[in-house]
């Protein structure tokens, strides 16, 4: 990672961090921006700067993360209502809908994301892009026995599946539900709501990373330090 890059994750982080106010619940996002803003967070509550808030995690490495920096969680059976969910994305088109899932934690982050008031997706210009798909392969989280009959469906839609393998251990990647990821990659651009509705009347398939519709806010570290603020 560049250093201009870690930069505007650095600074996309403190600019959501300095919108948290007490007694707010939040979504913890997955993955190395949403860390810092954790972390930005963490450091306004060990100054006694922010007292009283909660957060859902969106996964298992979310949940370490907030102990590491004394950020009470609480889950989905104990709130109503998220008051701001933040996240990182793979890429974002104009219309602020999103690819994620390379954390492998797309499900778990749909959930969350989907019950916010305010969702705040933060990046740097990395990951702006004309058309979703055009860099990065959609994740599809899938039932191990199911792989055969989703590759199929993902191979009507005009993408090239595979199953994604762990870098670090023999075998494919298990997401926090057990479960396999298949990443489908693009050569053109799709329309996403047919994908969206094509993988989830496909038996076997959990979730994707398509994010439609659910970004309120989008916070986008520049190379020239400075965060441009676009909302839905």
């Amino acid at each position: 990672m560049g250093s201009s890059q870690d930069e505007a994750k650095r600074i996309v982080g403190q600019r959501v961090a300095s919108w948290i106010e007490n007694g707010m619940v939040l979504g913890l996002g997955t993955g190395s921006t949403a860390a810092r803003a954790i972390e930005a967070l963490g450091a306004r509550i060990a100054s006694g700067e922010i007292t009283n808030v909660c957060g859902v995690a969106t996964s298992f490495a979310a949940e370490q993360l907030a102990r590491r920096y004394g950020i009470r969680l609480t889950s989905l059976d104990e709130v109503s209502e998220i008051d701001l969910a933040f996240d990182g994305a793979d890429e974002v088109d104009p219309a602020m809908d999103l690819i994620k899932g390379r954390g492998a934690a797309q499900t778990r982050e749909k959930i969350v994301e989907s019950q916010a008031r305010r969702f705040v997706v933060l990046v740097d210009e990395s990951k702006l892009v004309d058309n979703l798909g055009s860099r990065m392969p959609l994740p599809v989280e899938v039932v191990p026995m199911s792989v055969r009959p989703v590759m199929d469906a993902i191979r009507s839609l005009g993408a090239v599946p595979e199953i994604r393998m762990g870098q670090k251990k023999d075998g494919p990647v298990v997401s926090d539900q057990g479960l396999w990821i298949v990443d489908a990659t693009f050569q053109e651009p799709f329309d996403s709501a047919h994908v969206n509705n094509v993988l989830l009347h496909t038996p076997g398939v959990l979730d994707h990373g398509l994010f439609l519709g659910l970004a309120t806010d989008l916070l986008v570290g520049r190379a020239d330090g400075n965060v441009t603020h676009q909302t839905r």
